[in-house]
């Protein structure tokens, strides 16, 4: 399903009035489940969706109609989600957008906020939490999370954002962090520790 959605957004919605008059949202995720679901809850708040499963699926929908939402998941099958950020971000300046991940990590996190993301959220994240991330006030205070990171996370962290650093070259990677090349690769290939 990679056309646009014919289902017209709900004017009685409750969330309507939050969304504002631009209703528009493209969501991009190369999980077609999650990206079906995730479509149908947003139409359900009073969004019109559009949908891409790839990068370059989703930066020709953002270039030929660039929409005032989007959630934008970081690791696509062709590449970066933060390439779909800088090219919606290159054709509309007030697209509040919000990147999903699986592989959280600091440095992914504040560069997609550099290239114009406005919230970075850990999946499984739910429509309710995309939701309220997508349709925040600016200056609206966030509530910390309920759990802190344990130390195996912020290790994990640590680790991504000095391979960040390093522009995701492992060998250098590992030589700054005084590791072994292939246990940093075994490390980079897991998901984040909770």
């Amino acid at each position: 399903m990679t056309e646009k959605s014919t289902t017209a957004p709900s004017a009685q919605s409750p969330d309507a009035e939050l969304i504002g008059p631009d209703r528009t949202l493209l969501i991009v995720d190369d999980d077609g489940p999650f990206l079906r679901r995730l479509a149908r809850a947003m139409e359900a708040r009073g969004f019109t969706v559009d949908i891409a499963e790839s990068v370059a699926e989703g930066i020709a929908k953002a270039k030929s109609n660039p929409p005032k939402h989007a959630v934008i998941d970081l690791r696509l099958g062709d590449g970066s989600g933060l390439d779909v950020i800088e090219a919606i971000r290159g054709r509309r300046d007030d697209t509040r957008m919000i990147m999903l991940t699986g592989y959280g990590n600091i440095a992914t996190a504040v560069n997609a906020v550099k290239l114009g993301a406005v919230d970075y959220l850990a999946k499984p994240a739910d429509a309710d939490d995309i939701f309220a991330a997508l349709v925040q006030r600016q200056g609206e205070r966030v509530e910390p999370p309920e759990n802190p990171m344990s130390a195996d996370r912020v290790r994990w962290e640590h680790i991504q954002r000095v391979y960040e650093m390093c522009e995701r070259n492992v060998s250098e990677t590992a030589r700054r962090l005084n590791m072994h090349r292939r246990t940093l690769q075994r490390i980079l290939a897991k998901r984040a520790p909770k």
